[in-house]
């Protein structure tokens, strides 16, 4: 049909219209790989928040009292560079899986897979296998679409939800957080939080899925760079599948021509993202393998070797050698992530239990007080990082003579808690420095086989010469 003068001059869409994908089931050693690893990572997400320890939550992100509560551990403010720290170990790690195997993090165990892989099984669940789920959507409204919509509906919003008060049971001991969401006496935050994380949840792996990672992640965009020819990637043996075509199970391809692909588009029908792996590696591949498994099932089938499609590195493509998985970058990468890997943990393991601040009085600059001394004031801010009370004593030293008085008879530091000292440091007249000088407090706490002492520096100010 020849164009109209008007259809000619109508501007062109650069945009295409998105198609719903409804991914085939696939049975395989990598389908069984990624259900485990969706069962144990949903299972410690949902699990964790109601696991006690010491007769507390164990993990639990208290903001409102300044504390991250680990299992045994307890995190401060002070302890920010712990955080920074388990980034960089987490960046490293994914460069080297990258490096390794490519989008690995991606099929497995990224959130939006797992999430959306659930998500999947409650829709194949309710409307059935893939090719029902279209023949549904394509169809007309009627009771039995009507019914199984509806429970599908009632399943996501139910498991969104749920998602939505397990993440807020982080921050809020989870024990309390759902009695006082059932009896609406929640904050408005809570309920906040609940419900803008139960909607991500139900609009990213409900609604957008494959979506999410074609166009949001940017993830997909940047990963080519941590890319080699030895990175290994799921692909498509071109010179053993071309040229493709359909035959009987009992041809023998070389006999016609043609190559082991018998272009059944098995491939694409499996993949999460609708592409086809024959055309070489995508940014939208996010290498779950389920290609891998399908067309494996297939060459079963027709009694031809599995490997049509399979994880390799284009250099083994090239020369028919077994992959090079050790290589320079891949030591690097391991090496460093060891070093801080190894760092971190036994930094944590032997961190300060309590942290001491010496502030000084701006206020005076110093005094005279009887017995011919020289006075400064000082404010001790003691943290107890540990879950025990710890009773301290606290001293001075660095100057001739001093002393510290503290305004207090009681120097018990409750169990995770802040304790603020008001002391005077005293220095006798004729011993005191002209202008400024360093003294050390030091605080000690424990008995002996445990005692521990933190020493800080700050500055006494005497009367100029």
């Amino acid at each position: 049909m020849s164009k109209t003068p008007q259809d000619a001059a109508a501007p062109e869409s650069f945009y295409v219209a998105h198609e719903k994908i409804y991914p085939r089931e696939v049975t395989g050693r990598f389908a069984r790989l990624r259900h485990i690893a969706v069962f144990v990572l949903l299972g410690i997400y949902y699990i964790l928040p109601w696991v006690q320890w010491d007769g507390r939550q164990a993990v639990l992100f208290d903001l409102p009292a300044r504390k991250f509560h680990i299992f045994g551990l307890t995190f401060w403010p002070q302890d920010f560079f712990f955080l920074a720290w388990l980034l960089i170990i987490a960046a490293l790690t994914l460069f080297f899986f990258t490096a390794l195997a490519g989008r690995l993090w991606c099929g497995f165990a990224c959130p939006q897979t797992v999430w959306t892989e659930a998500f999947l099984y409650m829709e194949r669940l309710t409307e059935g296998n893939h090719s029902q789920r279209r023949k549904l959507d394509n169809g007309p409204w009627n009771r039995n679409k009507l019914l199984r919509k509806g429970a599908k509906q009632v399943l996501w919003i139910t498991f969104a939800l749920f998602t939505g008060v397990t993440f807020v049971g982080y921050f809020t001991p989870i024990r309390e957080l759902i009695p006082s969401l059932a009896g609406f006496t929640a904050s408005g935050w809570q309920w906040f939080w609940v419900l803008f994380y139960g909607f991500a949840t139900y609009g990213n792996a409900g609604l957008l899925r494959e979506q999410v990672c074609k166009y949001m992640c940017p993830y997909a965009r940047f990963q080519s760079a941590m890319f080699d020819k030895d990175t290994m990637i799921i692909s498509y043996d071109e010179s053993r599948g071309e040229p493709r075509g359909g035959r009987k199970r009992s041809v023998d391809p070389a006999s016609v021509g043609l190559g082991s692909c018998i272009d059944c588009n098995m491939c694409v029908q499996v993949c999460p993202t609708g592409i086809d792996i024959r055309d070489g590696l995508q940014y939208e591949c996010i290498a779950c393998a389920a290609c891998v498994d399908v067309c494996d099932s297939v060459m079963d089938k027709m009694s031809y070797p599995r490997g049509l499609v399979r994880y390799t590195t284009h250099h083994a493509m090239e020369s028919d050698q077994p992959p090079r998985v050790v290589r320079p970058r891949i030591l690097v990468y391991a090496t460093l992530l060891a070093l801080l890997a190894g760092g971190f943990f036994y930094s944590v393991a032997n961190r300060a239990p309590l942290i001491v601040e010496v502030i000084r009085d701006r206020n005076s600059i110093f005094q005279e007080v009887r017995g011919g001394y020289i006075e400064n004031v000082y404010s001790l801010k003691i943290v107890n990082k540990t879950d025990v009370d710890r009773p301290v004593t606290v001293s001075a030293d660095g100057l001739p003579e001093v002393r510290l008085i503290v305004d207090s008879d009681d120097l018990d530091v409750p169990a995770g808690s802040v304790r603020r000292l008001p002391v005077r440091i005293q220095v006798p007249s004729a011993q005191a420095p002209a202008g400024a000088a360093d003294v050390v407090v030091r605080v000690e706490s424990g008995s002996e086989g445990e005692a521990m002492a933190v020493e800080r520096t700050s500055r006494f100010i005497g009367p100029s010469s």
